[in-house]
């Protein structure tokens, strides 16, 4: 008889106001889009649990606000977090540079076994991108972590 193996997983999701983070956990969660999504106040919970091979994972994810004024409060979230995915608007440069140093806090405060994903998104307003794969200093990129752009959009086979 197979065991099936049980994992909790702490994710944390940390990037600028209005950078979608909310979007992407719900339409991992619930599979829903918002056109307008209220701003988060301090951070959200939420779980997903995920068959993965031979085991179960619940993952609990805090989705955290993005105003500056919550800023202190995020160590509270991501401590003892196995992952967090750090999500920039690709269409603001401004944005990206609150990401890196997302990036930069994790590495120096964080788990050091975190798992980091750095997120564009917003990637169905391809037209109005200010941020290029191409512009990310590889230097950057390659401090551990991974690099994906998301799509976040209402109808799926809209999508890139």
């Amino acid at each position: 008889m197979a065991t099936t193996n049980n994992l909790n997983a702490k994710l944390v999701l940390l990037g600028d106001m209005g950078a979608g983070k909310s979007s992407l956990v719900l339409r991992f969660v619930k599979g829903q889009f918002l056109e307008f999504q209220e701003s988060t106040i301090g951070a959200a919970f939420f779980s997903q649990t995920l068959a993965v091979n031979d085991a179960t994972v619940k993952f609990e994810i805090w989705d955290t606000a993005g105003q500056e004024r919550y800023h202190s409060l995020a160590p509270m979230y991501y401590r003892g977090a196995a992952a967090a995915i750090i999500v920039y608007d690709i269409t603001s440069a401004d944005s990206f540079t609150r990401a890196k140093k997302w990036v930069q806090e994790l590495q120096k405060q964080g788990n050091p076994n975190m798992v980091m994903a750095l997120a564009g998104n917003k990637a169905d307003l391809e037209e109005k991108r200010n941020v290029t794969p191409e512009g990310i200093d590889s230097k950057y990129l390659a401090c551990a972590f991974h690099f994906i752009v998301v799509p976040i959009c209402h109808r799926m086979h809209t999508c890139a």
